[in-house]
């Protein structure tokens, strides 16, 4: 999920200032500015949230280094933006790269926050965005990444008391980047405490993990688990079927673990939004992706949605409608019928960060393209919101996109999906 960060919009005097929040209505249909009216499934609640990304402060803060007080404002400059767009949820990355957001006893602070791994910034960010965002009537859903360590390959460069530096048995370099080994069990159950630690402490909504599990594949280079694979790797036909059920296992513990120590906070995750193409298993969705979460990441999102494991799942369509390779108006309806009985909510990730950007083909240079995305899943009823990547352009508002979709579709606030 996580992109290259392009130019921030300045955010102006709303950065250090608290808007007027309208109360979270339950509306009856209104007009849209097609002439038509929304379908009264809209008086339902919906999912609308935007994802904040800290990892190479994509979204917040701007940069490093920052005092307490601007990171602050800039961090309510986009709770502020949510309730301006007539969003219901921030989506905060607080554990981007096995470190921390909050003042940890597992692991340390985020560099990405002062420049410096380990230095305490002065303040408790999320406890604060906890508290910002429920003044604001927004949920708050914690990001974390299970698995990944540094973007750089380098031990050294990590700060002596971390983790990896403690246990580097449990480390795996890959592709310049340095990653935990899901293959460990003693690895499975750290993650675990260190995310479960910000449940115990803080009154987060949900528990929210994006698309990376076991690294995508980078070419030419092997992950190196062989010595995991020797020691607990028995009882499996191959190795993909282990990676798998290391994922599994990571998945359905963290879940139940959830749910017995905050049984109301929900837990979702986000992947790519292939399970598997048609052409590889007849199952798969109709697409000739590259990548497929079961083959590569070792990820059988699908499994956990039967399972009932997750509550929400939040697949990344980052596809235009039309996209010959991948069609968002192929996977959404895969999608749709994955969840078909089994309670567990499908929301849908929306590509923001594409519309205008040069390097896109024309359908993002359409300022309808995303309000016709919400059109498609309206027609889908199991389909029950959207989120938007990422913070950064919900605020920037790339060729008027964003407000389209507010005016077309956001007429008034509503709750998000429990």
């Amino acid at each position: 999920m996580d992109r290259n960060p392009i130019t921030r919009r300045t955010l102006g005097a709303a950065a250090a200032g608290l808007l007027a929040v309208p109360a979270l209505a339950v509306p009856s249909a209104v007009a849209r500015t097609d002439g038509s009216a929304t379908h009264g499934r809209w008086r339902r609640p919906q999912m609308r949230g935007m994802w904040v990304a800290t990892v190479a402060n994509i979204d917040w803060p701007s940069r490093t280094g920052l005092p307490a007080a601007e990171q602050q404002a800039e961090l309510l400059a986009h709770l502020d933006t949510a309730v301006e767009r007539r969003l219901n949820t921030v989506v905060l990355q607080v554990r981007p790269t096995a470190d921390a957001f909050w003042p940890s006893p597992h692991e340390p602070w985020s560099a990405w926050l002062t420049g410096v791994q380990g230095r305490d910034p002065g303040w408790d960010p999320l406890g604060f965005a906890v508290r910002e965002a429920h003044r604001r009537g927004l949920e708050l859903h914690a990001w974390f990444n299970p698995y990944r360590i540094a973007n750089h390959g380098d031990p050294e460069r990590l700060v002596p008391e971390h983790p990896a530096r403690r246990h580097p048995e449990w480390v795996v370099p890959y592709g310049g980047k340095l990653y935990y080994n899901p293959g460990l069990p003693e690895v499975r159950r750290f993650v675990q405490d260190a995310m479960l630690d910000a449940v115990e402490r803080y009154d987060i909504d949900a528990v929210h993990w994006d698309d990376y599990f076991y690294p995508y594949p980078v070419a030419g280079e092997v992950f190196d688990d062989d010595a995991a694979y020797a020691e607990h790797g028995g009882d499996f036909p191959d190795r993909a079927a282990w990676r798998r059920n290391n994922i599994d296992l990571l998945v359905r513990e963290t879940a139940a673990r959830i749910r017995r120590t905050r049984p109301r906070v929900r837990f979702g995750v986000s992947p790519f939004a292939i399970w598997r193409n048609s052409a590889t298993d007849p199952e798969g969705s109709d697409t000739r992706g590259g990548v497929q979460t079961y083959d590569d990441l070792y990820a059988d999102t699908r499994k956990w949605v039967r399972e009932g494991w997750l509550d929400y799942i939040v697949p990344q369509v980052y596809w235009n409608i039309g996209f010959a390779v991948a069609d968002y108006a192929v996977l959404v309806p895969w999608w749709s019928e994955v969840v078909r009985d089994t309670g567990v909510d499908l929301f849908v990730g929306e590509a923001l960060y594409k519309v205008g950007a040069a390097n896109q083909g024309p359908a993002w240079h359409d300022p309808a393209e995303l309000s016709r995305h919400l059109d498609f899943c309206r027609d889908h009823p199991r389909v029950r919101g959207n989120v938007y990547f990422s913070a950064r352009q919900v605020a920037a508002d790339p060729l008027g996109a964003m407000t389209r979709v507010v005016e077309d579709h956001y007429r008034c606030r509503v709750r998000p999906p429990r």
